[in-house]
């Protein structure tokens, strides 16, 4: 995967201001859990002007594996069920959030602990002794990429397999002119990306376009996992009144997960695929799509849009 250096708009990048500050050591963002997200490198600019030597910053990819620890005839004992290639920070939401996706975990009080083992990059999601686990539905994963979080599934239909329907309520209504303020909100909220370029953000926000949540990783799909992880293990799950934005593109398991948590309202900077936009009308989500410039296209759910 190559790291991007433009913006959430796709405009050019470079943190010539921010780079100045820090030496070639690995460093981490302002927001709370995300330390060692950034890493510093010297690099050469070549432009109109001539050559120049900078510091800049670059997002930071390393692999984390999530071990499930369960109990079986009064022992227990850890299985790797997954590893993927991630910016370190939130690695507790991100595994927890994960295991909800992928529909191992329904409640937060099914997990008695989660911990970093002494191994490295290793998560544990140590389980209480009376939960049991399916781990026919973890089979399809093995290792993910920072760009591809499907990698690794055998089939598509074990990948629908779970997922709910939204409720015919159609929840939340959201006005036009709140959707057209996501994009300016995210930006501004995106600490490590202003530092690096080079990460995706998922947000949730309120039906009035308030900002609730904001997590930046290099894998979008591993951005989303820390996001409905966090509400996961706060107890705020399922996230009916929410919706969900995207700095990128809206893929397949961008939706499988957002169906999972129980979001209404997928927003997406870049475009849906079409399979997305296939399994979103099959679960009853809404997905929008290029919502940027004060427009966006509504691919599914439209009823769940209205003009102010």
């Amino acid at each position: 995967m190559r790291v991007s250096m433009h913006s959430v708009l796709g405009e050019p990048m470079f943190n010539e201001d921010a780079a100045k500050h820090f030496g070639p050591e690995q460093v981490g963002p302002e927001q709370p859990g995300t330390e060692g997200a950034l890493a510093a490198v010297r690099v050469c600019r070549i432009d109109a002007a001539g050559r120049a030597e900078y510091t800049d910053m670059l997002a930071v990819e390393e692999p984390l594996e999530i071990r499930l620890g369960i109990e079986f005839d009064g022992r227990r004992s850890r299985r790797g069920v997954s590893v993927t290639m991630r910016t370190p920070g939130n690695d507790d939401e991100l595994a927890a959030g994960f295991l909800f996706s992928e529909g191992i975990l329904t409640d937060r009080r099914q997990i008695a602990d989660i911990h970093r083992c002494a191994t490295g990059n290793v998560v544990c999601v140590d389980l209480r002794a009376d939960v049991a686990v399916d781990f026919a539905k973890l089979e399809r994963h093995f290792y993910t990429t920072s760009s591809c979080g499907v990698c690794g599934k055998t089939s598509l239909e074990a990948v629908r397999a779970n997922l709910p329907r939204q409720p015919a309520d159609v929840r939340p209504l959201v006005e036009a002119s709140v959707i057209h303020r996501l994009p300016d909100s995210l930006r501004a909220a995106q600490s490590a990306f202003d530092r690096s370029g080079g990460l995706h953000a998922a947000a949730l926000f309120d039906p009035r376009g308030e900002l609730v949540s904001l997590r930046e990783d290099v894998g979008r799909h591993n951005a989303v996992d820390k996001l409905i992880g966090a509400e996961f293990l706060a107890g705020r799950t399922p996230l009916a009144e929410s919706v969900l934005l995207l700095s990128g593109r809206a893929s397949f398991e961008l939706v499988q997960k957002a169906a999972m948590a129980g979001i209404g309202v997928l927003a997406a900077v870049g475009a849906p695929s079409s399979l997305a936009v296939e399994l979103a009308r099959e679960c009853g989500l809404t997905v929008l799509g290029f919502v940027r410039e004060d427009r966006f296209n509504i691919y599914t759910g439209h009823e769940r849009i209205v003009r102010a």
